[in-house]
């Protein structure tokens, strides 16, 4: 009996493991007007995607203890398939902004876009796990 439960538990976990997001993981952002990057953890929340900073580092590469740690960075991004997201807003801590934002996974890369007003920018990411 013990058996049969253990199997349908791993069962259960490899499907959910199956149909995670693509995008899901751990991503370096490209450096703000300070020189300043993140590494942001990308999981979904409810039906969207959403990022929370996990690590700062300083323009030379350190780690710093920022007070941006733990902050949201993305939130109520909707996959729209083909590694297109849409719909969702991203934070700016260089700026303190919130984006209109869209996101595009290519492999281990991750482009970031939107816009304030008419005012638009973007990054690429890069893969850190």
């Amino acid at each position: 009996m013990k058996r049969l439960a253990f199997a349908a538990a791993a069962l259960a976990l490899s499907a959910v493991a199956a149909f995670a997001d693509p995008v899901e993981g751990l991503w370096k952002t490209e450096p703000g007007d300070d020189g300043a990057y993140a590494h942001v953890v990308i999981r979904p929340c409810g039906a969207n995607i959403c990022g929370v900073i996990a690590r700062g580092f300083d323009a030379g590469g350190t780690e710093i203890q920022s007070k941006n740690i733990g902050a949201r960075m993305i939130w109520d991004m909707s996959a729209d398939g083909g590694g297109s997201y849409s719909g969702g807003k991203i934070w700016a801590p260089d700026r303190d902004k919130v984006y209109r934002s869209k996101m595009e996974l290519s492999g281990n890369s991750l482009k970031v876009s939107g816009c304030v007003g008419p005012i638009c920018r973007g990054q690429n990411w890069v893969r850190v796990q």
